[in-house]
């Protein structure tokens, strides 16, 4: 993928995740949350909530529209037929397209459907291989902030693998004039974690107290128990994978650890929701922004473009960090989870 290649491509993901954003705005003022929140669907991937639907139709219509016909390329998203690839062209052979295109239209449907907080729409392109196209395959992002009812600022962040801070696009759109203002994300360049966010992710009932027994342990040896000393590390639980990459982008956290596959794996629930490739195709802008993304024993994500593989990850805002917590949550993960 050439420069020119990858800026058209980047540009076209931001004009999808546009009309996405701009149309669950619209709908949200239509609609009453409680009629977006109602469960249309089950899948292998997630539970389909009415808000989904809404943005998967944004996706189909778009891509009829605006997708160049000369760039075959395969979705990767949930609202297709599962087992059938869905191509743009429509009915384009599978074989013909250079390109895959994963998409998680919201990303965060529960808190945003109640109107708590934020959710995001993710979108990326590969290279597509005969082989299978996989995370480190990814060359271009963007991941497009969906507001809650009261809140007219949404950020956007795109950029192309390999490009560094100088090649990120990061913008605030104003969604009631559709304005559009240059800002700056810079991950924390803090060396330790007192006073600061660092949070592991238990959403569920399911695996919370070996989560939370793995966790204590980890700030245990790190920076010793003394209750009387307070509060040392915060948490906070943002029900979004690509939200947890932002707060790690904008420097509001310094560590975020989703280690849900490896405890339920080691609890035998197999069916738990977990985190997924399409949940973090996006990741890479974390680690061009100056963070760090990777595996929970360390090494590149790596699993294959779909809606299904569970993915554990971690996220530092900088090496320092990483360095620093990675040999005890490592040898934790091995004795507790594995």
């Amino acid at each position: 993928m050439d420069g020119s290649s990858a800026e058209r491509f980047r540009q076209l993901l931001c004009g999808l995740q546009d009309a996405i954003r701009d149309r669950l705005v619209a709908a949200r003022a239509e609609t009453v949350s409680e009629t977006l929140a109602a469960i249309v669907d089950v899948t292998a991937a997630d539970t389909i909530y009415h808000i989904d639907r809404v943005s998967e139709s944004v996706v189909f219509d778009w891509f009829d529209r605006c997708w160049p016909t000369a760039e075959p390329v395969e979705l990767v998203m949930e609202g297709g037929k599962e087992g059938t690839p869905c191509t743009f062209p429509r009915s384009s052979p599978l074989a013909d397209c250079r390109w895959v295109c994963i998409i998680d239209p919201v990303d965060g449907t529960r808190t945003l459907m109640y109107d708590k907080r934020s959710a995001w729409t993710l979108a990326a392109i590969a290279p597509r291989r005969s082989d299978g196209t996989r995370l480190a395959d990814l060359k271009v992002a963007a991941m497009t902030e969906l507001p809650c009812r009261k809140q007219w600022a949404s950020d956007q962040i795109s950029g192309v693998r390999g490009g560094g801070r100088p090649g990120l696009v990061v913008e605030r759109v104003d969604v009631r004039t559709g304005s559009r203002t240059a800002i700056d994300l810079k991950p924390s360049q803090g060396t330790d974690f007192h006073h600061a966010f660092a949070s592991f992710s238990r959403f569920f009932p399911a695996g919370k107290s070996l989560l939370a027994e793995l966790e204590e342990s980890l700030w245990r040896e790190l920076y010793g128990n003394n209750a009387a000393a307070g509060p040392v590390v915060f948490d906070d639980q943002y029900l979004a994978s690509s939200g947890q990459l932002y707060e790690l982008m904008a420097g509001h956290d310094r560590m975020i650890g989703d280690l849900r596959p490896q405890v339920y794996q080691r609890l035998g629930l197999q069916q738990a929701i977990t985190c997924h490739p399409y949940d973090l195709c996006t990741s890479f802008l974390l680690e061009e922004a100056g963070g760090v993304v990777e595996s929970p024993l360390g090494g590149a994500l790596d699993a294959p473009l779909d809606t299904t593989t569970p993915v554990g990850w971690v996220g530092f805002a900088n090496q320092t960090l990483a360095r620093l917590i990675r040999p005890v949550l490592h040898r934790l993960i091995r004795e507790r989870l594995l």
